[in-house]
C-alpha cells in the first residue's frame, strides 16, 4: 500500500499537467492552432502508430542513439578511470579536456557532417562525441575524490597497485561514474533529435522536424511526446542498472 502511495504522488503531478493541458486549449486560455488538446495529440500518436511510421522512427533513432551512446561509454570509462589513476597522464592532457568539454557538441555538427557525410555515421559520431565528455569526466573525478581514509587503510594492508585499484578505487568510483552515464543517456536523446532535424530521412527529430514544416501539429507533438518518455525510459533503465552495479553499499 505505502508504495502504490508512493507512485500515486508521483504521478499526480503528470495527471495535473496533461489534465491542464487538455483543458487550456478547450476553454480558449491557449490558441488550439499551435497547442491541440492532449486528447488529439494520443490521436495523432496512434494514427502514426498504427500506421507504422512511429515505430520506424523509433527504430531508427534508437539504433543511432544506443550506438553512440555504447561507444561513448566504451571509450570513456576506461579512458577515465587511466587518467584518473596516473595523475601525470591527467596534468598532460588536462588543457585538452577543458578545450573539448566547453565545446558544445551541435556547434560541431556541421564539421562531422563534412568529415563524414548526412548518413547514419556521422549521426552516431555526434552522439558519441556529446556522450563521451559527461562519462569521462565524471570518471576522472570518481578516481581523485575516492575516500582518502579508504586508500591510506588499503595501502596499510599492502595490498599491491592493481588489487587496490580493483578492490578500492573502482567499487568507490562506481556511484560517480553512472551519474555521467545517466547525463550521457539524457544527452544522447537530445542531441541525436536535433542532429536529426538537420539532415535525415526517418527518426524522432525529423519526425518532429516535418510536422512543424507540414504544420502537422498534433503530429509534432506526438514526436515530443515519445522522444520524452523515451528518455524517461532510459534513465530508468539506467537507474536500476545503478543500483544492481552498487547494490554492495545497500548491504553495507
Amino acid at each position: 500500500m505505502t508504495v502504490l502511495l508512493a507512485v500515486a504522488r508521483r504521478l499526480s503531478t503528470v495527471v495535473v499537467l496533461l489534465a491542464l493541458w487538455e483543458a487550456a486549449p478547450r476553454l480558449g486560455l491557449v490558441d488550439r492552432t499551435f497547442l491541440p488538446p492532449f486528447s488529439e495529440v494520443v490521436a495523432a500518436w496512434w494514427e502514426l502508430l498504427v500506421g507504422g511510421r512511429l515505430a520506424g522512427d523509433v527504430r531508427a533513432s534508437l539504433t543511432r542513439s544506443l550506438s553512440g551512446f555504447g561507444l561513448a561509454v566504451a571509450i570513456a570509462v576506461p579512458s577515465g578511470l587511466l587518467i584518473g589513476w596516473y595523475r601525470p597522464l591527467a596534468d598532460l592532457l588536462n588543457p585538452l579536456l577543458e578545450l573539448f568539454r566547453n565545446t558544445a557538441a551541435l556547434a560541431l555538427l556541421p564539421v562531422f557532417v563534412l568529415l563524414l557525410g548526412i548518413g547514419e555515421t556521422s549521426k552516431v559520431a555526434i552522439v558519441c562525441y556529446a556522450c563521451t565528455w559527461p562519462i569521462l569526466l565524471n570518471t576522472i573525478s570518481a578516481v581523485r575524490d575516492v575516500d582518502p581514509t579508504l586508500l591510506r587503510l588499503a595501502r596499510s594492508m599492502d595490498l599491491p597497485p592493481h588489487r587496490l585499484f580493483r578492490k578500492v578505487i573502482l567499487p568507490a568510483a562506481v556511484p560517480t561514474v553512472f551519474t555521467g552515464i545517466r547525463i550521457a543517456g539524457a544527452v544522447s536523446i537530445l542531441v541525436l533529435v536535433a542532429a536529426e532535424m538537420v539532415g535525415a530521412k526517418a527518426g524522432l527529430g525529423f519526425l518532429v522536424s516535418s510536422a512543424q514544416y507540414n504544420f502537422a501539429v498534433p503530429q509534432m507533438y506526438a514526436g515530443i511526446v515519445t522522444i520524452s518518455i523515451i528518455g524517461l525510459v532510459f534513465n530508468q533503465a539506467l537507474v536500476a542498472l545503478e543500483r544492481r552495479f552498487t547494490s554492495w553499499k545497500a548491504s553495507g
